[in-house]
C-alpha cells in the first residue's frame, strides 16, 4: 500500500457491560443488553464491508467480549493486539496508537472506551463535521461504530487528517 492509497478506521467503544459488585473495573463483563448488541456491531460492520484488516483493542474484560462477540460472524479472524493503552485513554494516547498502526492494514478496528474513543475521533474529523459528527458529539454510547476515512500513512494521523463516514449505534 503507498501513502496515497485510503485507510479506514473503525472506532468501536464496547457495548454495555454490568457492574457487578466488588469487581476491579477492568474486569467488568458484559451485561445482557452488551451480549445482545455486540454480535449486531458485527454483523453491521461485516454489511458494509468493513471486516478489519487488523484489530486494535483494550484489554479489558467488556472489550475483549465486545470483539469476540462481533468477530464472531466474520468468515476470517483479523490478527488482535491487545494493547494496555487503550484502557483508560485519552483522545492523545489514542491517536499514538493510530500512529504506531501496522502501515500494511487498509482497515483497522480500534475497540476502547469513553472518553477516549469520541475524543480521537472528534481529534482526527476536525471541523464542524455533519449529521454523524453531530449525532457522536451528543452522546456516543455503548457499541457506538464511528467510521473514518484517511488517506496516506498511519503515521500521519493528526488534527483534521481523516472525514467522519458514518457513525452508528447497532443494538439488537
Amino acid at each position: 500500500m503507498n501513502a496515497s492509497e485510503s485507510r479506514t478506521l473503525v472506532v468501536l467503544r464496547h457495548a454495555k457491560s454490568a457492574w457487578p459488585e466488588g469487581v476491579p473495573d477492568g474486569r467488568r463483563p458484559l451485561g445482557p443488553r452488551g451480549l445482545r448488541d455486540a454480535p449486531v456491531a458485527g454483523r453491521w460492520l461485516h454489511g458494509r464491508g468493513l471486516v478489519p484488516d487488523a484489530v486494535v483493542c483494550s484489554p479489558a474484560l467488556r472489550t475483549r467480549q465486545t470483539l469476540e462477540l462481533a468477530a464472531a460472524g466474520w468468515e476470517e479472524s483479523p490478527p488482535v493486539v491487545f494493547d494496555e493503552r487503550l484502557y483508560g485513554a485519552d483522545g492523545d494516547d489514542l491517536v499514538e496508537v493510530v500512529r504506531g498502526l501496522d502501515p500494511a492494514a487498509a482497515t483497522v478496528l480500534l475497540v476502547g472506551h469513553q472518553p477516549g474513543v469520541q475524543d480521537l475521533v472528534e481529534f482526527m474529523a476536525g471541523g464542524p463535521g455533519g449529521e454523524a459528527m453531530d449525532r457522536l458529539r451528543a452522546k456516543y454510547p455503548t457499541s457506538g461504530v464511528a467510521v473514518l476515512a484517511l488517506t496516506g500513512p498511519w503515521r500521519d494521523a493528526a488534527s483534521g487528517s481523516a472525514r467522519l463516514v458514518d457513525f452508528a449505534v447497532p443494538r439488537g
